[in-house]
């Protein structure tokens, strides 16, 4: 499928997802809001992909929403008519698709991450960061919030005075802060940043996909969930991974000193 706002490009069981409107720093528009969601819902189901990488064109990773389309929005307000706001395509379902995707995704940033592009990196299960980056959750600044499910993701990602002083000043911050706070994983410089983001996803994409997507799910249940619920999902989840045919091929590759070669079933 072609997109007018992304480029899409599949190697090595990597799926990188390019956020492409780099003349006015990935800003997010209805149509590149629609597209995403279309974007992640395909590569939800396709077994090409293992690992989902997000980044963006150009000089940043995406400078959030147009902000165009909310001087419009303001006018059309003004006349009278009806408008609806320029978070609605995201909204939606939008976080729960990223989050039940049973596949690790990725966001590789640089420039400014802010805005819009700070949630939906925020969303995202890992971040690497370039040593360039501007991160800041500058929705105050326009009378806004945070959305996209931010303030579910970022309280249990910093914590919750932190998120409040992030959401509340608006204020932009760099890597070495973000990587302090825990917002992003790994901070590398900013001519690696395309290598080491695709070492670590194929790293992971050469791993057991149905034990990955287990894994994740989990992890992130645990977050919501008492002891006692969380140890009985493991049982269950082991109990599937011991049956799969990939764990048979991890025994089998380990025992012949070999690359496992896993078929996710």
């Amino acid at each position: 499928m072609s997109y007018e706002t992304l480029l899409v490009e599949k190697d090595s069981g990597v799926a990188t997802v390019t956020l492409n409107r780099p003349e006015v720093m990935n800003a997010v528009n209805e149509t590149m809001g629609r597209e995403f969601m279309q974007c992640m819902e395909s590569l939800g189901h396709d077994e090409a992909a293992q690992v989902v990488v997000i980044k963006g064109a150009g000089r940043g990773f995406c400078s959030g929403a147009d902000v165009r389309r909310f001087a419009q929005a303001v006018e059309a307000r003004r006349r009278g008519e009806p408008v609806i706001g320029m978070g609605s395509m995201l909204r939606g379902r939008g976080p729960l698709l990223l989050r039940e995707m049973a596949k690790p995704i990725i966001a590789s940033i640089h420039g400014p991450c802010v805005g819009l592009g700070f949630t939906i990196a925020l969303a995202c299960d890992m971040r690497v960061a370039a040593e360039d980056v501007q991160i800041g959750a500058i929705f105050t600044r326009v009378g806004l919030m945070p959305e996209f499910g931010s303030t579910y993701f970022l309280p249990r990602l910093v914590g919750v005075a932190k998120a409040m002083e992030l959401c509340l000043t608006g204020r932009i911050f760099g890597a070495q802060e973000a990587l302090q706070i825990g917002y992003v994983n790994k901070v590398v410089p900013a001519g690696s940043l395309e290598k080491e983001t695709q070492a670590m996803a194929r790293q992971i994409a050469a791993g057991p996909p149905l034990a990955m997507g287990i894994i994740k799910r989990l992890l992130y249940q645990g977050l919501d969930c008492d002891l006692g619920a969380q140890f009985h999902a493991e049982s269950l989840g082991i109990q599937t991974l011991f049956e799969s045919e990939d764990h048979a091929e991890g025994v089998t590759a380990f025992l012949e000193k070999r690359a496992a070669v896993f078929k996710g079933r």
